[in-house]
């Protein structure tokens, strides 16, 4: 199977460096100065379950732009940029893609599959969600946490699952991928609490004053899709409307019943960490923006999600789980 990876970071990698180690033909396609450690020692792809494989590089195609990918008609594009970039991603996928051509959203957010089909409306568009952690340094990829990968039903997933499967990336296809991609929206609600905590994922977590800030957001977000309509999919152990409940609870009980909550990499850390850690364009718009959008559409507001938004869209901030709770008018 001849698959193209657009957008060349820590899940693009992983995804792709995990189908390239069973001989399918991958293009990772992303900027040079992220390809040129790949380039020269290839992509050493580990988990925390102990996994341990180096794809050599010329078992990797690279490119830097789709164009250069070479799109065929059988050609499967994974699309793995960050959610500030689709517009421009379907722009290039338009262009250079074959009508029909399979493209998988593997991104953050609910509304990406809708604005690419918008722009690209002569390819196939699905939804897919990634449910783990990954880290990438350099030419090394790492798994930081568990999860099954799931992609929107469709004759193209159906065919690619097995291939998937057999790769070590556990799928599964859901019948309502739109239910699933909320339920991940409520676990990508701690990525701006991570962010501004400045601290690993797990150490975050076990922070109550984080978690109050997390479990807040999720509350927030819960109304507002109760006011939409929306039933959000079981992506962890505990159910969407218990969870918040949980977070709350003190860490001598926490510990006990969102103990695979806490099996993470220890060193691991959010993505809007590492941009803001970067300098980059956070997804915080694709993350809590969407939160806030949602409540507006049926008359309600957000205003925690709101104001999570104001404290990563300006000057890089550090703050504590007691501050954060200040900044959110959290007892």
């Amino acid at each position: 199977m001849n698959f193209i990876v657009l957008g060349a970071g820590a899940i693009g990698c992983y995804v792709g460096g995990r189908l390239a180690s069973q001989g399918h033909t991958v293009c990772l396609v992303g900027r040079p100065h992220a390809l040129e450690p790949i380039a020269l020692q290839g992509l050493r792809v580990t988990d925390l379950d102990g996994l341990d494989q180096q794809v050599p590089p010329t078992a990797l195609r690279m490119a830097t732009t789709l164009v250069d990918a070479v799109p065929r008609a059988q050609s499967v594009v994974l699309l793995c940029v960050k959610s500030g970039a689709t517009e421009a991603a379907a722009r290039e996928l338009a262009a250079a893609c074959p009508p029909g051509t399979p493209v998988i959203s593997l991104q953050n957010g609910v509304d990406n599959v809708a604005r690419l089909a918008a722009l690209a409306p002569g390819l196939k568009v699905l939804a897919g969600m990634v449910p783990y952690n990954v880290v990438l340094r350099g030419a090394h990829v790492h798994r930081a946490t568990a999860g099954h990968l799931q992609l929107q039903r469709d004759e193209v997933t159906e065919g690619l699952a097995p291939l998937f499967n057999a790769a070590g990336l556990a799928t599964v296809l859901p019948y309502d991928i739109r239910s699933v991609q909320w339920g991940k929206l409520l676990l990508n609600l701690n990525n701006p609490v991570n962010a501004l905590s400045n601290l690993p994922l797990r150490e975050e977590l076990l922070d109550r004053d984080c978690r109050f800030v997390f479990a807040a957001l999720q509350s927030e977000a819960l109304v507002a899709m109760a006011r939409a309509g929306i039933s959000p999919a079981k992506v962890t152990a505990v159910s969407p409307r218990l969870l918040p409940h949980v977070l709350r609870l003190p860490n001598w009980l926490f510990t006990r019943l969102a103990r695979r909550m806490l099996q993470i990499d220890e060193k691991a850390r959010s993505s809007m960490w590492d941009d803001l850690e970067a300098g980059r364009v956070t997804e915080i718009d694709a993350i809590c923006g969407a939160v806030v959008r949602l409540a507006a559409q049926h008359g309600g507001q957000a205003p925690r999600s709101a104001r999570m938004c104001e404290l990563l869209g300006g000057p890089r901030l550090r703050l504590t789980g007691r501050e954060m709770r200040n900044a959110l008018g959290l007892a």
